[in-house]
C-alpha cells in the first residue's frame, strides 16, 4: 500500500484514494464542499471539538486532484477575494470604503484607556477584520484552514491592532530543537501551539508601546479563547519575522525569544533549496509547565 502524500500530519495511500475516487462516483450531485463534509463523516476526521475537518479535507482533496490522483467536479461558486481590496487602495472588497473612523490616534499609550481584547471569528465584525487585513497588512488577507482564531483590539469603540492565530506549522526545527521534540512526540502534541500570522497595528494609529503591550495582552487571552472554540488549550506561540522589513522589536519587548531562522524553503517544499526570504523564528511561552505538557508522550 503505497503512500501518496501526507497532508497535515495525515498520510494518504493509494487505497485512501480509491476510496475517494468512489466516493465521488457515488455522489455526483455533490459540490466539492459537500464531498468533503461526506468525506470526513465516512472517515470520521473531526478536530478534538468534534467538528468535522471539512476545510483541511477540501485541501487534501485538492493535492490529490493536483497530483492526478483523483478528479474533482468542476467548481459551482467562486468565492470572492478578500485581495482584491489592495488594488483600489483603502476599501474592502470592490473598493468599498471600510466603515471605520482613521482620524489619527496618537500620544502615550496610557492616554488610549482601557483597551478590549475581542475574539472576532464568526462574529459579524470578521468582515471588517478581514477587509482591515487585506488593506493594511503586507501580506493582505488568506483564510486560514484548520483551527484558528481572529482578534481585534479595541481602544472604547475604535479598533487599534489586528491578529490572527492559525495551527502551527508541522516541521520547524529551531522549534522542535528547543522544545526537544522527536517526530513522535511532535506529532502528539502539535496542537498545544499556536502560530501567529498575521499583527497589525492600524496605520493611524502612532501610540509608543502600544504593539508589545498588545501582543502581551493577545497572548494572555489566547489559551482559554482557543480552549472555547476548540476543546483544547494551547501552551507555546510562535511566529516568524521578516527581518528585511521588520526587526521584530515589538515581540521581543513582549518577552518572545529568538529561536533561529528559517531555512527560507515554506512548508510545501519539495526542491530542498530556499524560495523566499529567510525570517527569524520567535517563540513564547503561554503556561509554566508548557515544556512538560509539550513533551508528552503517545
Amino acid at each position: 500500500m503505497e503512500t501518496l502524500l501526507r497532508y497535515r500530519g495525515r498520510a494518504v495511500t493509494t487505497t485512501d484514494a480509491h476510496f475517494i475516487r468512489t466516493l465521488i462516483a457515488a455522489h455526483p450531485e455533490q459540490s466539492r464542499r459537500a464531498l468533503s463534509a461526506t468525506l470526513c463523516e465516512a472517515w470520521d476526521w473531526r478536530q478534538e471539538n468534534g467538528v468535522l475537518r471539512a476545510m483541511v479535507c477540501r485541501g487534501l482533496m485538492l493535492a490529490l486532484a493536483r497530483e492526478g490522483h483523483i478528479t474533482l467536479p468542476p467548481v459551482r461558486r467562486q468565492p470572492p477575494n478578500p485581495l482584491g481590496a489592495r488594488a483600489s487602495g483603502v476599501g474592502g472588497a470592490g473598493g468599498t470604503p471600510l466603515p471605520i473612523d482613521t482620524t489619527p490616534l496618537t500620544g502615550p499609550l496610557r492616554a488610549l484607556g482601557a483597551l478590549t481584547v475581542v475574539s472576532v471569528r464568526r462574529t459579524p465584525a470578521e468582515a471588517l477584520f478581514k477587509g482591515l487585513m487585506a488593506a493594511y497588512h503586507y501580506l493582505g488577507y488568506t483564510q486560514p484552514v484548520g483551527e484558528h482564531l481572529k482578534f481585534m483590539v479595541y481602544a472604547g469603540t475604535r479598533p487599534v491592532a489586528l491578529s490572527a492565530w492559525s495551527s502551527a506549522p508541522r516541521h520547524l526545527g529551531p522549534r522542535d530543537r528547543f522544545l526537544g521534540w522527536s517526530p513522535a512526540v511532535r506529532r502528539h502534541n502539535i496542537s498545544g501551539i499556536a502560530y501567529n500570522t498575521r499583527f497589525l497595528i492600524l496605520p493611524w494609529v502612532q501610540v509608543p508601546h502600544l504593539a508589545s503591550h498588545v501582543l502581551s495582552r493577545l497572548t494572555r487571552a489566547l489559551p482559554q479563547a482557543w480552549a472555547d472554540a476548540y476543546g483544547h488549550p494551547v501552551y507555546w506561540a510562535e511566529t516568524f519575522v521578516d527581518t528585511t522589513r521588520y526587526r521584530g522589536t515589538c515581540y521581543r519587548a513582549a518577552n518572545w525569544q529568538l529561536l533561529g531562522k528559517t531555512q527560507g524553503r515554506g512548508k510545501d517544499d519539495h526542491t530542498h533549496q530556499a524560495n523566499r526570504s529567510i525570517k527569524d523564528v520567535l517563540g513564547l511561552p503561554l503556561c509554566r509547565d508548557y515544556h512538560a505538557r509539550l513533551l508528552q508522550t503517545p
